[in-house]
């Protein structure tokens, strides 16, 4: 009974990281293709926000998921994770307007760089040597690739950037209210879009996207091909949440960083060539190629780190039985 719990828990583990990687890279070049023909960005995750609230509750209503109805307490407790996740959701799409993808995940893999120094902070230690110089890597290959961008946007720079700093702090936090709190990956979801509602809707009258992204909306519903892209945009921007919750409820938020990094080997090749490719620079080409090697030298050095520590207590497990 034990060894298939253990089994189980590994498939799900497994499950949880390819699910996210696999949505995390899709919805790049999703967003990309929407913001492409509808710069209202902030519009755009609100209208994600709402679907994804409406579904959990229609399907909590209906039996298909046992999530919890919305309790205050609740709600209280995880109103910085709905903040920082929708700030990060909010800087990442205003810098892919003016941010080609592949320089855009070079910068969002420095987010594993921007948890190893929380983590430090919050007590966790000073990170080994093949870490620390694989991130030093990973930011140098960024400032590389900045050099040779013949596309650069200090704004679209400044945005991702930003992006990094709140996707670090809310995947921290989903980390600490999962284990805290004994929420699931649906219901923190549900908390998450319900309590993103009011402070978008807040933002888009501030911004002054509203109302004119609404007749810009119903304009641009008369193409198919728009409507396809803006349907298929509200699907899995529900299934990037649900999977970057289970993968951060399951596992860990370093390692939903580490998929992070992983996905962004495909998406930044996949980038050069789709929705109208990027202008080729030696330098542009080489900073990439050395942030994606040390991403993924980070990835193999926690990989290493993390069955290291696992053993001393497999060991005695053993020795236990034995005894």
């Amino acid at each position: 009974m034990m060894d298939y719990n253990k089994d189980t828990g590994s498939y799900l583990s497994l499950f949880a990281a390819l699910s996210y990687g696999i949505a995390s890279m899709a919805m790049v070049f999703i967003n990309k293709a929407v913001l492409m023909q509808y710069a209202q960005s902030m519009t755009l995750l609100t209208l994600q926000q709402l679907a994804t609230t409406l579904l959990i509750h229609f399907a909590r209503v209906m039996g298909y998921t046992k999530a919890t109805g919305f309790n205050v307490e609740t709600a209280k407790r995880l109103i910085l994770v709905s903040l920082f996740y929708n700030a990060n959701v909010a800087f990442a799409l205003a810098s892919l307007k003016g941010v080609n993808i592949p320089m855009y995940i070079a910068i969002k893999r420095l987010t594993p760089l921007a948890v190893l120094v929380a983590g430090y902070f919050s007590g966790k230690g000073i990170p080994t040597i093949q870490v620390t110089l694989s991130v030093i890597l990973t930011a140098a290959g960024v400032i590389i690739a900045a050099l040779g961008d013949f596309s650069f946007d200090l704004f679209g720079y400044g945005m991702a950037f930003t992006s990094v700093f709140f996707q670090t702090m809310y995947l921290v936090l989903v980390e600490r209210s999962g284990a805290e709190d004994g929420l699931s990956s649906v219901e923190i979801m549900f908390y998450n879009s319900i309590l993103s509602v009011p402070f978008l809707l807040f933002l888009i009258i501030a911004t002054g996207e509203f109302p004119d992204s609404l007749s810009i909306l119903f304009a641009k519903s008369t193409s198919l091909s728009f409507l396809v892209i803006l349907i298929l945009s509200l699907v899995m921007g529900i299934i990037l949440n649900y999977t970057m919750f289970l993968c951060t409820v399951v596992n860990s938020a370093l390692t939903t960083t580490i998929v992070g990094v992983l996905k962004g080997v495909g998406s930044t090749t996949l980038g050069f060539v789709l929705l109208g490719g990027v202008q080729v620079h030696a330098l542009n080409v080489t900073g990439l190629v050395i942030n994606t090697a040390g991403g993924i030298w980070y990835s193999f050095a926690k990989y290493q780190q993390k069955m290291k520590n696992k053993l001393p207590r497999v060991v005695s497990d053993a020795e236990a039985h034995r005894k």
